[in-house]
């Protein structure tokens, strides 16, 4: 099974940026949906964002919509979080999942459709 390595957090005033990144020990994104995924202390762990295994689908949840932007780079085998106009409720540990057991996929809002997961990465939005 791959391994899915996140990196790009950390402390961003509210307002700012930043840019998460997910990388894949195979060609797992090469033909792969992937998500992320966020959890905040004692919150259920919440759908962010989802790319179809194409690249050509994307979906989000509807607290980031028009702020965060999901993407991927095949020939990197990695994938992105865009995170713009931050604000403290984002507070959260991110993670990146992929879904390796089926080709060219959806994009699934499901954490249940995703057999791989990172360690996560925390992104701390102060006011």
């Amino acid at each position: 099974q791959d391994q899915l390595v996140e990196s790009g957090g950390g402390l961003v005033q509210a307002g700012g940026s930043l840019r998460l990144s997910c990388a894949a020990s195979g060609r797992t994104f090469t033909y792969s949906a992937a998500g992320w995924f966020r959890q905040a202390p004692g919150k259920e762990r919440e759908f962010v964002a989802a790319i179809s295994g194409s690249g050509g689908t994307t979906d989000y949840g509807d607290s980031v919509k028009g702020r965060f932007t999901i993407s991927k780079n095949n020939a990197k085998n990695t994938v992105y979080l865009q995170m713009n106009s931050l604000k403290p409720e984002d507070t959260a540990v991110y993670y990146c999942a992929a879904d390796t057991t089926t080709y060219w996929s959806g994009a699934h809002f499901s954490a249940s459709e995703y057999n791989s997961w990172g360690q996560g990465t925390q992104v701390t939005v102060s006011s």
